[in-house]
């Protein structure tokens, strides 16, 4: 007997609290409050949010002979968003990598007039205009914006080590005679270089070339330039 009356009361309990709360809970719902606490809200913020590009100065004028012998100067990147690399044609290493970075990023704002792509090569004696010719072809670099380049050997290396500080050099010793940094710089349509922050808000200046990461990074962050 006791424990029908527990039963019972329980079941009275149960009731009670349905009465009061599921007009409420169904209140929630139609007015869409059901899934906007706080912590939720913090979220789907810190997901959607774009980071706020810096700009750490204006990049280096150049002015080199692309892979179709026309002479080109930073001038040419007036009023577009472009990548800039330093690369060699030859390079047995990172360049392969980079280069289907480079083509994907191609691809994801082909067409796009106010896009470009600038590859330096470090190797200028063996890469003639007409090896970059070759050389973006079979790549299957077909953006009107990507030019190839090259140029005297000193006056490269001096905007790669002094102008940008992406480190280029000769090494006999290592694999392709040649070093040189496998990041991608970024730059807007006045001119200057961008980059977003690290997680511990320091620039990262310059986007990595080789990882996913860097690609996915610099593709949301050319985007967003486009836009300005």
């Amino acid at each position: 007997m006791l424990k029908n009356k527990s039963y019972i009361g329980i079941s009275f309990i149960i009731l009670l609290f349905g009465i009061y709360a599921v007009p409420k809970i169904i209140s929630r719902i139609n007015n869409g409050e059901i899934v906007k606490g706080d912590r939720l809200d913090n979220i789907n913020n810190h997901q959607t949010s774009e980071p706020k590009l810096m700009k750490i100065g204006p990049a280096p004028k150049f002015k080199l002979t692309d892979q179709n012998n026309k002479e080109i100067t930073n001038a040419d990147y007036k009023g577009k968003v472009y990548v800039l690399e330093f690369f060699f044609t030859s390079c047995p290493t990172i360049c392969p990598k980079m280069n289907k970075n480079m083509i994907l990023i191609q691809n994801k704002f082909f067409g796009n007039p106010n896009f470009g792509i600038a590859s330096i090569s470090i190797d200028p004696e063996h890469d003639t205009a007409a090896v970059l010719k070759e050389h973006a072809e079979i790549l299957g670099a077909t953006l009107s914006n990507w030019h190839f380049l090259t140029g005297d050997k000193t006056y490269i290396y001096d905007l790669a080590n002094k102008g940008f500080n992406l480190y280029a050099g000769e090494n006999s010793k290592v694999n392709g005679g040649f070093e040189h940094s496998g990041l991608f710089a970024l730059i807007d349509k006045n001119g200057d270089i961008r980059c977003r922050r690290d997680e511990y808000g320091n620039p990262i200046l310059y986007y990595d070339g080789l990882e996913k990461k860097g690609v996915r990074d610099i593709q949301q962050d050319i985007a967003i330039l486009l836009r300005e």
